[in-house]
């Protein structure tokens, strides 16, 4: 996340009430068709496929980007056990590898729990943008030290007003609603987890554990990890990924360290 920061997310989730249980998930059945159109509610195959081999795989459609893209959340793992940490493959367009690692996440037979949002902005990664279809950076719209900034498709835009984009309200909106105690965003190209005040902790172990360097870094302005540590107290830490592709041993570690944070 070029100049920035990072840390799985949706809007019209269904969560199971106060009692402490996960949300209500119902699988989703496969399709005959294996060519899907990125706009529909239906999956391909090969994913409902990955989902099947995950105990306990669930997924809900949380909500649509501006663009009408649907963006889902997965709930992997042992149904009976509430999940603790939500992972965000991607929120910049241009960001993506984390991607690879939340597909590994589906694949892996872990009874593990954990909530993952693959994509939060599917409108950035179809058209090559680092900003969603608005043109505005869905990590500093978010309400905390909120300041306008940019213009629409600067590199940075804030948006015209704290949580202006359906993408951002529906992370904020998933993130109420779940609590977790862990929230972790995948980001490009800075080859380093980051973290700052009680988020410290935790990301360290997880660089240990994945085996990549680590920083303490103040939250930059707006950020999705700036607002759950100062605003709701939920640990939230970024994890930045080498530029490109990520290579296959590099996206088992990482899954590793989610699976045992």
């Amino acid at each position: 996340m070029a100049a920035g920061l990072v840390a799985v997310v949706g809007v019209g989730l269904a969560v199971g009430g106060s009692g402490g249980g996960g949300p209500d998930l119902a699988a989703t059945p496969a399709t005959s068709s294996s060519a899907v159109d990125p706009r529909s509610d239906r999956q391909p195959p090969s994913l409902v496929r990955r989902e099947a081999r995950r105990p306990g795989a669930r997924t809900e459609l949380l909500g649509r980007s501006v663009e009408g893209r649907p963006i889902r959340l997965l709930r992997l793992g042992d149904p009976n056990e509430r999940p603790r940490t939500l992972v965000f493959g991607c929120i910049h367009g241009t960001e993506c590898a984390g991607i690879d690692i939340t597909r590994r996440l589906r694949s892996d037979r872990s009874p593990t729990p954990l909530w993952v949002v693959e994509n939060l902005n599917p409108d950035g990664l179809q058209r090559g943008l680092r900003v969603n279809g608005h043109g505005v950076d869905l990590n500093r719209n978010f309400p905390s030290e909120w300041r306008r900034s940019g213009q629409p498709f600067d590199p940075e835009y804030s948006g015209s007003r704290p949580l202006s984009e359906s993408e951002s309200r529906l992370a904020a909106r998933l993130i109420r609603r779940l609590r977790p105690e862990v929230t972790v965003w995948f980001h490009q190209p800075q080859a380093v987890v980051r973290a700052f005040g009680e988020s410290v902790g935790v990301a360290r172990r997880y660089a240990r554990r994945a085996g990549v360097p680590y920083a303490t870094i103040r939250w930059p302005r707006g950020t999705a990890p700036n607002w759950q540590n100062q605003r709701l107290g939920i640990r939230s830490f970024v994890v930045e990924l080498p530029a490109g592709a990520l290579p296959a041993a590099a996206a088992r570690r990482h899954a590793r360290a989610l699976l045992t944070l």
